[in-house]
């Protein structure tokens, strides 16, 4: 029983360490990113709907590769627009999303990439790239000020 437990809290540990680290309150981003001197990477998704989105989050954002450069980089922050009522929001965290595409996502693009400075001036935004990780990380990389 000893061995069972301590192989799920290996696996547990293990998960964990390669799992990205995704901001979901705008205010909180801005202060890592300041503390750390890190850019900000807003990524507005339909995670439950959004076909290019889904596979931007698995080409990109879920590789190794991807989530060692970022841990140290950048500042993930998401936001994210949920069609199915058993992955909806809170109210709240989906008002908070509402107001992010309010300023940044005006024409309702997904997904939608925004690279942002600490203080949340867009320094440029895109959409889905068919791409590596690598190249993906140097196109975010350009924009840095």
């Amino acid at each position: 029983m000893n061995k069972s437990i301590c192989l799920i809290v290996l696996l547990l540990a293990m998960t964990s360490a390669h799992a990205q680290h995704w901001l979901t309150d705008f205010d909180e981003a801005k202060a890592v990113a300041l503390k750390e001197q890190k850019t900000i990477i807003l990524v507005f998704q339909g995670s439950d709907w959004c076909a290019p989105c889904i596979k931007l989050d698995k080409e990109i954002w879920q590789t190794e590769e991807f989530q060692n450069y970022a841990k140290d980089h950048f500042v993930m922050l998401k936001a994210d627009f949920p069609k199915r009522k058993k992955n909806a929001l809170s109210e709240t965290l989906q008002a908070h999303n509402n107001k992010l595409a309010e300023t940044y996502n005006k024409s309702g693009y997904f997904p939608y990439v925004v690279v942002l400075d600490e203080k949340g001036k867009m320094l440029a935004s895109s959409g889905y790239k068919k791409t590596s990780p690598t190249e993906y990380i140097k196109f975010l990389e350009a924009f840095k000020s």
